[in-house]
């Protein structure tokens, strides 16, 4: 299982949001570059790099600061925020990220989005669905977390059936820089459900233990955050977790 340490970038400097709540703001780093650097360093295969002002936007805002970085340091980056179109996919795989993540629009445009995947490619685009559980029910949230989809999860996957989509990273909104624990039941559901789908899991880790969890339940890659900007845990520790049997 794959590391994604998180670097999400609001103004320029790296940021974590509680609960996805864009007034709910912690800075970490003021030099993005370090990080990613820093990450690198400690034995990241890959990166999750976040325009936040671009999903808040609903417009690329940080595209060419992804791009600079990206260009800057050899590894693997996972890139999305405010992507709106095939020009947004297509000028951040250019400025060289190895997979764009299509947030809202992998609900609301399912068919643009599934063109996008034909065309470039199942391994180069990331589909990222956040969900809020309402009674229950995973929901797609959309416009930065701030609205319903009115579809559930299930629903909104029905929409790319077997083979047309490889990389899928699901977001529980609720625990999403908490550190509470992923939701395992979830997660597993969705590997019960579709596990042609390479899943990565996002939203509550906060030890070592959550990431052997969410091992067990067969994920592919998980996303960390807050937990290695507050000290929880080390890079390292996380990535020797990840590849135990």
């Amino acid at each position: 299982m794959l590391i994604y340490p998180a670097i999400d970038l609001k103004g320029g400097v790296c940021v974590r949001l509680m609960h996805g709540k864009f007034d709910q703001v912690t800075q970490y780093d003021e030099q993005p570059a370090a990080r990613l650097t820093a990450f690198t360093t400690e034995g990241a295969q890959w990166i999750h790099i976040v325009d936040l002002d671009g999903a808040e936007a609903g417009e690329a805002r940080q595209h060419g600061l992804i791009g600079e970085l990206t260009q800057a340091i050899d590894v693997k980056i996972q890139s999305g925020g405010g992507v709106r179109g095939a020009n947004d996919v297509a000028k951040l795989l250019d400025a060289g990220v190895s997979r764009v993540v299509v947030g809202s629009l992998a609900v609301t445009q399912p068919n643009d989005v599934a063109a996008w995947l034909k065309g470039f490619g199942v391994e180069r685009i990331t589909l990222a669905l956040d969900v809020k559980i309402e009674d229950g029910v995973p929901v797609p949230a959309l416009k930065g977390w701030t609205q319903s989809s009115g579809v559930t999860l299930w629903e909104a996957l029905d929409r790319y059936p077997k083979g047309t989509a490889k990389h899928l990273l699901v977001t529980d909104v609720g625990r999403d820089g908490a550190m509470t624990g992923p939701n395992l039941d979830l997660l597993a559901e969705i590997r019960q459900r579709r596990p042609d789908l390479v899943l990565q899991a996002s939203g509550g880790v906060s030890s070592l233990e959550d990431i052997a969890a969410v091992k067990a339940l067969g994920c592919h890659g998980v996303i960390v955050g807050r937990a290695l900007y507050e000290g929880r845990f080390t890079l390292p520790e996380a990535i020797a977790t990840a590849k135990r049997s």
